[in-house]
């Protein structure tokens, strides 16, 4: 099976590197997806999930990561996230999460309201 190397880094740290069949992520042009031999990309990231199925030593799995803006490239088979935050939806803490949902709307804040709306899908994405 082909494969693609993903790498998922957010400003402060590597998020997550491996080997993948196909990655789903939101663009500015709308959602996208790449798998291997896909033709050379260069887009923007919206707020939004990336969804990446694994392959590899550990076996077919999906990793699902909350993204806030940043950019995808492609290119020869190797796949570049790079956002301005970027969480594992193991790493969410939903409670906190739900907290921040309740305050953005009740300060009528949309940008945190989507960004809290985010980070729960991911989680919900991963179950």
């Amino acid at each position: 099976m082909a494969e693609l190397h993903v790498e998922l880094v957010a400003a402060d740290r590597k998020v997550w590197s491996g080997e993948a069949s196909l990655v789903i992520a939101r663009t500015t042009s709308g959602d996208i997806g790449v798998m291997p031999g896909h033709q050379p990309l260069l887009g923007v990231l919206e707020t939004g999930s990336i969804t990446i199925r694994t392959t590899g030593e550990s076996g077919e799995g999906t990793v699902v990561a909350a993204v806030h803006g940043g950019f995808i490239s492609f290119s020869d088979d190797k796949l570049s996230l790079l956002a301005e935050i970027a969480e594992l939806s193991d790493e969410i803490d939903v409670q906190r999460a739900e907290r921040a949902l309740e305050r953005a709307k009740a300060e009528a804040d949309a940008a945190a309201e989507r960004r809290a709306d985010v980070r729960l899908r991911a989680v919900a994405g991963a179950r």
